[in-house]
């Protein structure tokens, strides 16, 4: 497989090497069993979120031929290259957003590939890893880039830069959290804020001032989810790359997507029926309004981990996975 190494690759630290051993890929039966890559026919897959590579390596190992993994965060690049080694001439490796699949795609020669794969949101590495500041488990420098090692925008940027009314409709908007503007007042309140541990107790002293109820989760698990989606821009890549996705697919091709969260899963449930919805222009007005279907819902309920997965991965509770099928005539 002709490809470049468009990432600069990193030794693994032992602790790295031994999560590559004990990460599970979630719904990954699921996954292949949708993606179908036993079948002749499908042959390129397009993995647009690699983390650490256990979708793809059970795709290969399945019967995919060739696999464009792309993946923003440099450190699961690095995972990804030593769990695929086995596979390194059928593997390329691309540190960019999957918002460049078609043009990834392009550079290798590939006008359309037969099987996508976006598994959203934080992979174990992410969170498992203090400096990188996506937990509230460790005190941590408020950072949440998947690209830790570029100069973008991180999470303290926004706690402490945004007025307060624009930090309190971030978190309504990306967090769903509905204290979003008692919370947005007391981390005003308390700037500068620096560390995770600052941020979740800042949070929480507002969320337990205004309960009894033990909560079932940490008092700042959505304003977290909110900033990482703020800092990351998530919500909008996926907008723009699940039309693309589908554009670059042939026909008879899969888009598989695993969501976490309910702005996520509602984008991919929107757009796919948008795009499954044959809408006929009104008579007379041929050119307005008409759109044919592209796709066809393989599920048109979302798959969820079994009982016995989320048993083994905790992680897995929330994962959503939704399949669709390029149309034919598309």
């Amino acid at each position: 497989m002709d490809c470049k190494m468009r990432y600069a690759g990193a030794e693994l630290r032992r602790e790295e090497t031994d999560w590559m051993h004990k990460h599970i890929p979630i719904l990954e039966r699921e996954v292949v069993e949708a993606l179908r890559p036993e079948d002749p026919a499908v042959k390129r897959l397009v993995d647009g979120t690699v983390g650490g590579g256990g979708h793809t390596l059970a795709l290969l190992r399945a019967g995919i031929n060739e696999a464009l993994c792309i993946d923003r965060d440099r450190s699961a690049l690095d995972h990804a290259r030593r769990k695929l080694s086995d596979f390194a001439d059928r593997v390329c490796l691309v540190h960019g957003s999957y918002i460049d699949m078609a043009a990834e795609s392009r550079l290798l020669g590939w006008e359309t590939v037969d099987a996508i794969l976006l598994d959203l949101g934080l992979s174990s590495l992410q969170l498992d890893e203090p400096a990188r500041g996506f937990s509230f488990r460790f005190d941590a420098p408020l950072d949440m880039r998947f690209d830790h090692r570029s100069s973008g925008m991180t999470a303290q940027d926004l706690v402490n830069g945004l007025p307060e009314a624009e930090l309190a409709n971030l978190l309504y908007r990306y967090g769903e959290e509905r204290r979003s503007r008692q919370i947005a007042s007391a981390i005003v309140a308390q700037r500068p804020l620096q560390t995770t541990s600052q941020l979740a107790e800042t949070v929480a002293r507002v969320k337990r001032s205004r309960t009894r109820r033990s909560p079932k989760t940490h008092p700042a698990t959505k304003v977290f989810q909110a900033l990482r989606i703020s800092v990351n821009g998530e919500l909008e890549a996926l907008e723009r790359a699940l039309p693309i996705a589908v554009g670059l697919l042939c026909p008879g091709g899969r888009l598989a997507v695993i969501s976490f969260h309910s702005l996520e899963d509602r984008i991919v449930k929107q757009t796919f029926k948008r795009l499954s919805t044959t809408v006929s222009a009104p008579p007379g007005m041929a050119s307005i309004g008409a759109a044919k279907a592209q796709i066809r819902l393989v599920n048109r309920k979302p798959i969820k981990p079994s009982r016995e997965e989320i048993e083994a991965n905790p992680r897995s509770r929330s994962a959503k996975l939704r399949v669709v099928e390029k149309l034919e005539w598309a």
